[in-house]
């Protein structure tokens, strides 16, 4: 088993970003290059929290196998039976664990993926980001101006690393030299990073867990969804209005712009990002062949249709993530609704307004019935949220004890560290792999769930269902590439297996070895990185008594809170919002039935009374029959007849009318004298009836 651990956990967790990249980015529209970058960003900081643990365990096993100098004992199968003769140090066995990782391969493998997430974080993505959010025409136009917005960004952290290189060489006691060099570059990146890890992990110790509380409130959830509802209205209405506005002018220019002037490539560029509605109003003006140098007229320069370009690739974005998220919200507010009703149902049987557009899978439908859907909705999940809010909130409470304790090593007061050192007494690897996954999952979905919540304004925003721009994507993989490396050491620190917490002469894991001996700069060992993550206290205080969300309301952005005037009338805004919906959508189910209704009631009486008369029909009729049939233009040369009109009319009985289509026809001989058009607004009936034998 020797490295097959490693080799399945790698494999998982690329399957594992693939599909929340998927969820998020879209993978038909976005660049390959923007989806390749930030699925490996993803993919080596998820890889960094599952191998973790596997690096955790060898190392107990080789200090077991140092402290021994015995031949370790190989261990029969993954359950844990072992040979009858094994050394023995004490009362336990110093016997290699199933998902022991060869000597040498760690530090390769930890190196690599270290570099490289650093490589991506500090100079490739920050590169990329400005030149997807870049309005040039060319790559050399967009790579320059890449280059540009990154040289501010290069200089304010070349600045910090400069401070550290300083405070080094005045230093007297310390030689400055190559690995210390790399050792000062590395506490830079984690002084920054782990600024952000405790800013972020003190909003998702609390919030996860209150969150998971109140989603067992249905009445809570439904006012939040309203809530929601009248702030999107108010951000797709911006939306299409900045879409109406530089539609415009993207307009001006494409008729300002002929067909031969030198700049009209990039108008023709911009019209290809414009949306389908937009480039057929819009045309290419391909008909007028009037020289642009005839008249002296003042035509945009390259620059400012750079910008143009750049302001229709955000305002298309943002109107189609708005208009995603209206009917994504749409859903789950009448979904919360049928809750809300069912749960006083006397039958038990979860009953839906509005049935799924998409038809469920058969699995589903077999197992998950209405009676079943029922127990689950109204009674079961709100106690399932109830009990892992509890147990989510413990695992809390243990994550700011021990990050305000974990410097204490004797007595050991950090729990992380108590409950990882009572397993390396017993050797018990399996339990140590597990209690190490659990602990660093946890802190890692506290830390990356802000990261998928967060939004500022409307520069950086992870939207669910393909709607996440390049710009957001690369972001995001920047965060978690700085954020991921602070995260590990945080944990060791918490577990006491990094020897610059626990002062303990021991061999490091493989994880720390490549970041180096912090103690060159004593200030951030012994100092930032001690007492820094106390702050953690405070930050959850303030996330418990929601002060940001008082502050960002106080300023004007309008945030959810009980009890506020304002968030009382926004939901009550957005209940009428919903209630509009729904009904526009009850009008639109009941036309579509009725259309199939009538269409399956008299389409086939059509085909009926069509036979009826073809049978009872003298020779004289049919004759005249195949005279008209075969000529079939003559109903339109003698549309304007009146008397001919009358005649047909007579023989037709009253069509109803169908008041949801789509157009509208004043006469129903327009539609091929009366018969049945999908688009149109009048339904035919059959010529039977009374007229059946005439």
């Amino acid at each position: 088993m020797s490295g097959a651990a490693l080799g399945l956990e790698i494999v998982f967790v690329f399957f594992l970003a693939l599909l929340i990249l998927h969820r998020y980015g879209d993978f038909k529209k976005q660049h390959r290059l923007v989806i390749v970058a930030t699925l490996l960003a993803w993919y080596l900081c998820f890889l960094i929290v599952f191998i973790l643990p596997l690096d955790v365990s060898t190392t107990i096993y080789n200090r077991c196998k140092q402290a021994t100098n015995s031949s370790p004992l190989e261990n029969n199968n993954v359950t844990g039976s072992y040979s009858a003769a094994v050394p023995v140090t004490g009362k336990h066995p110093c016997f290699k664990p199933w998902s022991y990782i060869p000597d040498g391969i760690m530090p390769i493998f930890w190196r690599v993926v270290y570099w490289t997430s650093q490589f991506l974080t500090w100079i490739l993505l920050p590169f990329m980001q400005s030149y997807a959010r870049s309005g040039g025409f060319s790559i050399t136009g967009k790579i320059k101006t890449a280059l540009i917005e990154n040289a501010i960004y290069y200089g304010t952290y070349l600045l910090i690393f400069g401070a550290f290189l300083i405070y080094v060489a005045v230093n007297p006691n310390l030689h400055l030299e190559w690995n210390q060099l790399q050792t000062i570059g590395i506490a830079a990146a984690n002084t920054w990073g782990l600024f952000l890890l405790v800013l972020l992990l003190g909003y998702g110790l609390v919030e996860i867990p209150r969150s998971h509380w109140n989603g067992a409130k249905r009445g809570y959830l439904l006012m939040k969804t309203y809530f929601k509802a009248a702030k999107l209205m108010t951000e797709k209405a911006d939306a299409e209005e900045n879409l109406e506005d530089i539609m415009e002018e993207v307009r001006k220019v494409n008729e300002s712009i002929k067909y031969n002037h030198p700049l009209r490539k990039c108008v023709d560029t911009i019209l290809k990002k414009c949306p389908t509605e937009y480039q057929e109003k819009m045309g290419r003006n391909m008909d007028d062949y009037e020289d642009f140098d005839e008249k002296h007229n003042t035509y945009p320069s390259e620059k400012s249709l750079v910008k143009l370009h750049k302001q229709v690739i955000y305002s298309v974005q943002r109107h189609r993530r708005t208009q995603v998220q209206w009917r994504i919200l749409l859903e789950q507010a009448f979904y919360l609704e049928d809750v809300a009703k069912n749960e006083t149902s006397a039958t038990r049987q979860f009953v839906h307004t509005f049935q799924p557009r998409e038809p469920e899978n058969r699995f589903i439908q077999y197992f998950y019935t209405p009676t079943v859907e029922w127990y689950w909705e109204c009674l079961l999940r709100p106690w399932f949220y109830r009990i892992l809010a509890v147990v989510l909130a413990v695992f809390s409470v243990i994550v700011v004890w021990s990050e305000c304790t974990f410097f204490s090593t004797k007595p050991v007061l950090s729990l992380f560290a108590v409950f990882i050192q009572l397993a390396e007494r017993t050797y018990n690897y399996i339990y140590i792999e597990i209690a190490c996954f659990l602990s660093i999952f946890f802190l890692s979905i506290c830390v990356y769930s802000t990261v998928f919540r967060i939004r500022v304004f409307n520069y950086y925003y992870l939207a669910s269902h393909h709607q996440t721009d390049a710009y957001s994507l690369l972001f995001s993989g920047m965060l978690f590439c700085r954020l991921t490396p602070p995260l590990c050491l945080n944990f060791l620190g918490l577990t006491h297996m990094d020897s610059t917490i626990s002062h303990q002469d021991t061999q490091p894991t493989a994880y720390t070895s490549i970041m180096g001996s912090m103690k060159v700069l004593s200030f951030i060992a012994d100092g930032f990185y001690i007492y820094y993550p106390m702050l953690v206290v405070i930050l959850c205080i303030a996330t418990y008594f929601s002060l940001g969300t008082r502050c960002l309301n106080l300023l004007g952005f309008q945030q959810f809170m009980g009890d506020n005037d304002m968030t009382s009338d926004l939901v009550d805004e957005g209940k009428e919002l919903i209630r509009r919906e729904k009904r526009k959508r009850q009008r639109q189910e009941e036309g579509e039935n009725r259309r199939r209704e009538w269409k399956e009631r008299y389409g086939n009486n059509r085909e009926d009374s069509t036979r009826n008369r073809n049978v009872h029909t003298d020779p004289k009729e049919s004759n005249y029959s195949e005279i008209s049939t075969n000529r079939p233009v003559s109903k339109y040369t003698r549309s304007n007849n009146r008397t001919e009109r009358d005649r047909i009319e007579l023989l037709q009985d009253a069509e109803p009318l169908d008041f949801n289509a789509e157009t509208f026809t004043d006469d129903p001989l327009e539609s091929e004298s009366g018969r049945y058009q999908p688009g149109g607004r009048y339904l035919s009936m059959s010529r039977s009836k009374i007229f059946d034998d005439v």
